[in-house]
């Protein structure tokens, strides 16, 4: 029996409500263990957060997991294969390496075997790219030992991807479960057209990524109170892998590898994931050329540009966000409309809007200058602008006894608001022209 739309939106709903109600546990944990992120010169946050964010995550993940394993209606698909297996071991071991980071950094040699075990076990499994469509060519099946390694490479590729765009509060949560939920629908519908087997485990992982990304957003965005750390970013990686491989690695069919011009089956999840996709091979290039490693952190991502372009935190996140979601529909549209209408046309005005949006917006904030800016440039053209002293500012002059000059009753005057001490007048008492040289220097205090 298929599992109905409605079978995997009550388990996204199982894995969001169950990861909201952990995140308050995971915090608590957090400050009582002192697994806080301390803000940088790189991280935009303003004080220390907690980061066991991804443990919550997890927690929701296998709460929801269980869930579709005793509901009863996912029984073709924990009964005809070892994939769910496979997807609970690699999910695991993805979580498990990420918190490790978190608490001891690892070295990037050890991340990276830690997320080449992830591949291998879930290839190992059963999840794994067999089928392989080249644009305009044929299909080609890949024997088991290049789909593993083609597996362990899309695994290392997906789990980084998530990892790069994780730099604002709600960011990567807010984009996978934007693509998560895309590819649920796309999975749905390709096994209503019957190019999927109702066992097929690629729309449920969907679904548990979904459901685990809008649990945690509500605790994620600006001002965020918890971070997903790299456990939560490793984890939607993997599960977005297994969700992408299970789909479009296992049906040669025209329906989904000729969409828009004949794209492989492979290039639809690159497609809804683009934004994430495009950040991490612009890392690569710029690490590359600047011979630096590509574990290298910096503030050069999609989203630190949007930043130094003029939009704030929150319009940041939303630009990618909405990017995300013209590019989900721009998979959707042909799944689902069956060649009537075009609707192609408001997705390119969508985009073209969002363009303009992005470049132009920053500069319409404010039409004149501010008043800081026309006091700075007064000052600037005007050489004798008057220099005031703060109220309750004190300035401290400091004098030597024999700049100090003398009343007429004998007592010394001390110095101007100028902060320099007041001319000394001519005078024939030879009392006057006689210093100390081995007198203190004193303090003016001057309010």
């Amino acid at each position: 029996m298929r599992p109905a739309l409605t079978a995997y939106l009550v388990v996204a709903s199982v894995a969001a409500g169950s990861t909201m109600l952990l995140v308050p546990l995971c915090r608590l944990v957090a400050h009582w263990t002192g697994l806080l992120i301390q803000p940088d010169s790189r991280r935009l946050h303003s004080g220390p957060t907690p980061i066991l964010g991804g443990v919550a995550m997890y927690a929701g993940f296998i709460v929801a997991f269980g869930f579709a394993w005793l509901s009863g209606w996912f029984d073709a698909v924990f009964t005809s294969s070892t994939e769910p297996i496979a997807v609970l071991a690699g999910a695991t071991t993805a979580c498990f390496v990420g918190l490790v980071d978190d608490v001891k950094d690892i070295s990037p040699p050890a991340k990276m075997a830690g997320l080449c075990l992830v591949g291998g076990l879930l290839a190992g499994g059963g999840v794994s790219i067999i089928w392989f469509r080249v644009p305009f060519l044929d299909v080609f099946v890949l024997p088991y030992d290049l789909a593993l390694l083609v597996s362990v490479i899309w695994v290392l590729g997906m789990t980084n991807a998530v990892n790069f765009i994780d730099g604002l509060d709600g960011l990567a949560a807010g984009i996978i479960g934007i693509g998560a939920s895309a590819f649920l629908l796309y999975g749905v519908r390709l096994g209503q057209v019957e190019f999927l087997f109702p066992g097929n485990i690629g729309p449920l992982t969907a679904a548990l990524a979904a459901g685990v990304c809008v649990g945690f957003l509500p605790w994620n965005v600006y001002p965020a109170e918890i971070f997903m750390g790299d456990a939560g970013s490793l984890l939607l990686g993997t599960l977005m892998a297994a969700s992408t491989m299970a789909v479009g690695g296992r049906t040669p069919d025209p329906f989904s590898g000729q969409t828009f011009f004949f794209y492989a089956p492979l290039a639809i999840p690159i497609l809804i994931l683009g934004v994430p996709m495009l950040d991490t091979a612009f890392a690569i290039v710029r690490r590359a050329t600047h011979r630096r490693g590509l574990a290298t952190a910096d503030k050069d991502h999609l989203h630190h540009r949007l930043v130094r372009l003029g939009h704030g935190h929150r319009r940041s996140v939303s630009i990618l966000w909405a990017w995300t979601a013209l590019l989900s529909a721009l998979v959707l549209y042909p799944t689902y409309n069956e060649g009537e209408g075009d609707g192609i046309v408001p997705i390119g005005v969508g985009a073209l809007a969002l363009v303009l949006y992005t470049l132009f917006h920053p500069g319409t904030r404010r039409i004149g200058p501010s008043s800081n800016e026309l006091r700075a440039r007064w000052a600037s053209f005007s050489p004798s602008f008057p220099r005031q002293i703060p109220h309750k500012e004190s300035v401290t002059v400091e004098l030597r006894s024999d700049n100090l000059q003398k009343s007429d009753n004998g007592d010394k005057v001390a110095a101007t608001a100028t902060g320099r001490p007041p001319r000394r007048r001519p005078t024939t008492d030879s009392a006057d022209k006689t210093t100390n040289p081995n007198s203190k220097q004193s303090q003016s205090t001057i309010k």
